[in-house]
């Protein structure tokens, strides 16, 4: 059995095209999606066609929850920012209509799946104790337990955090799949927190404020993570890998 495993598409289906695209010529068995499917990007319901045409196990991560359950009538933005966000959420309910969102709305937090040698693997979208708090690449192994909680399976497939990671903590092998639709690339700029990032990434921050700083991280459309799990005589094998997007494919 040969996964590919993604999450983070954010309704970027172009991105997505090319993940599987990629994935076809090296082959896989069956396509798992740690959530975060349809928003805010600009093709929704063509990322939801294309999954399910797909046959893809998914999982429900924080955007698809807000979806299809947020009320956005008792929400008071606190910036324009904010309130784009807002206009951007009612728009793609629109675009999926109510079939759609009810399906998100039933999408489960965690999925099981046995593995061949007897084995456990779990697809969730932050992670076992919380599916909607991410395990990050930068977590010391304690604060790592902390989230894997008392049944976590002995492989976790997660995103949320949009970097990838392949790392053993507590005899658990936490493999965090990156992002297709918003993976982060590096720009000119001064971006302290996840704030700024997403300021930077909608566009907000002027470009000469930016050119004045060194370069960071922030998310871009240069390229989607993608990451193949397969079980090869009792040991697992992991091939993370990136696809390049726009002028660098």
């Amino acid at each position: 059995m040969r996964l590919l495993c993604v999450s983070d598409i954010h309704g970027h289906a172009d991105a997505l095209a090319a993940v599987l695209a990629t994935a076809e010529r090296r082959g896989y068995t069956q396509l798992l999606v740690a959530g975060d499917l349809c928003f805010p990007g600009p093709k929704p319901l063509e990322t939801w066609r294309r999954l399910t045409q797909a046959k893809a196990v998914c999982v429900q991560g924080v955007s698809d929850r807000a979806l299809a359950t947020l009320d956005i009538h008792n929400v008071r933005p606190r910036s324009e920012h904010e309130r784009a966000r807002l206009d951007r959420l009612a728009q793609t309910r629109t675009e999926l209509g109510e079939l759609i969102l009810a399906r998100l709305a039933r999408l489960a937090p965690t999925h099981r799946l046995p593995l061949e040698d007897g084995g456990e693997l779990v697809l969730v979208h932050g992670s076992p104790a919380d599916p909607l708090e991410p395990i990050t690449h930068d977590m010391t192994d304690e604060e790592v337990l902390s989230l894997l909680g008392d049944d976590p399976a002995d492989v976790v497939i997660c995103g949320g955090s949009h970097v990838p990671f392949d790392r053993m903590v507590g005899g658990v092998r936490i493999i965090n799949v990156g992002s297709v639709g918003e993976a982060p690339c590096s720009i000119r700029g001064d971006v302290r927190d996840v704030r700024d990032v997403d300021r930077v990434r909608v566009g907000a921050r002027p470009s000469a404020e930016l050119a004045r700083s060194g370069p960071v991280t922030t998310y871009g459309t240069g390229h989607a993570d993608a990451t193949f799990v397969e079980l090869r005589a009792g040991e697992l094998w992991v091939e993370q890998v990136v696809v390049p997007l726009g002028r660098a494919a």
